[in-house]
């Protein structure tokens, strides 16, 4: 079971809980996805194998590759991307997702409303403000379910940081907020770790909640008080493989694939 059929599974058990629905689009959101393709990628540009289902269009994307050599019953091109980046690529082309299809339990129909639906939640941007806290305290009073949202995606950002640690934050002028404090980040890691922690509360379900990002270094002093109050969150290690962001169509997110 991965985490994604662990998501389909829980959605599937209480179809009227919109909370397990979103956990489950977060989840394929965050999910590295290896999309089939009629031929090998050019370049930045690649042609997704589409396929017709009751006369909607579907492309085809499996969480593990191979899923996808066992849907195609060996070795076939496909493009590895982040759920995030599949979906703004096909929004608004009228083609949906046929996941995982007929090789594992997490096999779903995506229909191309929901792709647009899902490209257009995660467009949500987060501001960049300059503010430094004045005080920092325990978090108090934020939902399970947006922990174990944040928990998901900092999981799967490995190597991006040592570690974060959420803090209750008061700043001059008096504005109170939760803080998620990043420690020795992965320099240009920060845009990628601020929009995994937007996605988080986007799809926990929070009403008009607010989490602000901040990045510091070990050495900088306050590392040391979010260490005693805070709620620590240790990132996995970048794996020992070497891989190149940008090395295949799609690992990019600030340049993810072109359709043609």
């Amino acid at each position: 079971m991965t985490p994604l059929d662990q998501a389909h599974a829980a959605m599937e058990a209480a179809p009227e809980n919109d909370a397990a629905r979103l956990r489950f689009y977060d989840r394929l959101a965050g999910s590295e996805l290896f999309l089939m393709l009629e031929e090998e990628p050019e370049g930045d540009r690649i042609r997704p194998a589409i396929f017709p289902v009751e006369g909607q269009s579907f492309a085809l994307v499996f969480d593990r590759e191979e899923r996808l050599t066992a849907f195609a019953e060996g070795a076939a091109p496909y493009a590895a991307l982040s759920g995030r980046a599949l979906a703004g690529m096909l929004a608004g082309q009228g083609i949906g997702l046929g996941v995982n299809l007929g090789v594992a339990p997490s096999s779903i129909l995506i229909e191309a409303g929901s792709v647009d639906w899902l490209a257009a939640t995660l467009e949500k941007a987060p501001e960049e403000v300059e503010e430094r806290p004045e005080e920092l305290a325990a978090p108090a009073g934020l939902p399970e379910m947006l922990l174990t949202a944040l928990d998901a995606r900092l999981a799967a950002a490995e190597g991006l940081a040592r570690m974060a640690y959420l803090v209750a934050a008061t700043y001059a002028g008096g504005r109170r907020g939760h803080l998620m404090a990043f420690v020795d980040t992965v320099p240009g890691a920060e845009p990628s770790l601020a929009r995994a922690v937007g996605d988080a509360l986007t799809f926990s379900g929070v009403e008009a909640g607010s989490l602000d990002v901040g990045f510091f270094r070990a050495s900088d002093p306050v590392a040391a008080r979010l260490a005693r109050v805070g709620l620590r969150f240790d990132l996995p290690e970048a794996p020992k493989v070497e891989r190149v962001p940008g090395a295949a169509p799609g690992m990019d997110p600030d340049a993810p694939p072109r359709l043609r």
